[in-house]
């Protein structure tokens, strides 16, 4: 059974607290956002070029993220820059695997898994992982829904148009927000029918993936349409290429300072999750913004 629009639409008007569901927690959202710090073990990721392939650099560095005010490490193996190679199951595995071990046995930091592999997924929720974040959105891997659903853990449901080898080629859309609006509402309500409940689900626009710099523009721009399903929206938009034209920020140490920028104005139009490689200074944004909308003064911060 699909849910209809109006369902989704009255779910945000009635309820405004925002909680997602993990496997260990629950997290209410409603005024305090999240720093989701990246943890990219790959020879070939656009943003830090395998500087983290290395194993015990790879701990180190989500052990770093960590204390510099990540609540996530989202530990990816495989990359999905443009024109990316797929990567092989057991691959991943060895990949990913001993790092998310390694940090959960040293941090109870929450652990998201990047992937869209369900074998992958399953056994870093064994190891323990929180969250699974998919790009496909639960549709690469058959077996990924009843993975997710069965681990109990949080998941995130990211639009992409086509896959990461070729998704910059030509992306076109007719109205890109509306677009992808029906796109994350059409997988919320599949996911919903299969029996995980709507607090488990947070969403993601996927800035970049398959979207020209005005695609990412229109998006950041309508973000109230995005927010509309009362799910938790993640942004992530850290030193990527569109920037470079918006901001006449080439290199990526030019787009560090608008992408700080854009984790304050996304949580002002209602996003809750950031996806970045730099913790601390999109923490402190967050939160002067969240003071300045009026978070309660002295509310505790982990």
């Amino acid at each position: 059974m699909i849910l209809p629009k109006h369902r989704l639409e009255a779910d945000a008007t009635f309820s405004p607290r925002v909680i997602w569901k993990l496997k260990r927690h629950s997290l209410d959202l409603t005024q305090r956002g999240l720093i989701m710090g990246i943890l990219n073990v790959t020879p070939d990721s656009f943003s830090d070029g395998g500087s983290f392939f290395d194993r015990e650099a790879a701990i180190a560095h989500g052990l770093q993220l960590a204390a510099g005010g990540a609540d996530i490490i989202d530990i990816g193996g495989e990359s999905t820059r443009p024109g990316a190679e797929s990567v092989d199951e057991e691959e991943e595995l060895r990949r990913v695997i001993p790092v998310l071990r390694a940090i959960r046995e040293r941090s109870d930091v929450l652990l998201s898994i990047d992937t869209s592999k369900a074998a992958v997924a399953d056994e870093a929720v064994r190891a323990g992982a929180d969250i699974i974040n998919d790009v496909t959105a639960l549709q690469g891997d058959p077996g990924m829904a009843e993975v997710a659903l069965r681990s109990g853990a949080g998941v995130v449901l990211m639009h992409m148009q086509g896959r990461p080898r070729t998704m910059q080629e030509a992306p076109h859309y007719e109205d890109v927000v509306g677009e992808v609006a029906e796109f994350l509402r059409q997988r919320m309500a599949s996911v919903l029918t299969s029996g995980m409940a709507a607090e488990s689900i947070a969403l993601d626009p996927g800035i970049g993936f398959g979207k020209k710099p005005a695609h990412n523009l229109a998006l950041l721009q309508s973000l109230a349409q995005l927010t509309a399903f009362a799910r938790p929206l993640l942004i992530g938009v850290s030193r990527k290429s569109f920037l470079a034209p918006l901001a006449d920020a080439q290199s990526l140490e030019e787009r560090f300072w608008p992408g700080v920028a854009l984790t304050s104005f996304c949580r002002e139009q209602g996003a809750r999750i950031f996806r970045v490689h730099e913790p601390r200074p999109h923490r402190e944004a967050l939160r002067m913004t969240e003071a300045i909308m009026g978070r309660p003064p002295g509310t505790n911060d982990p």
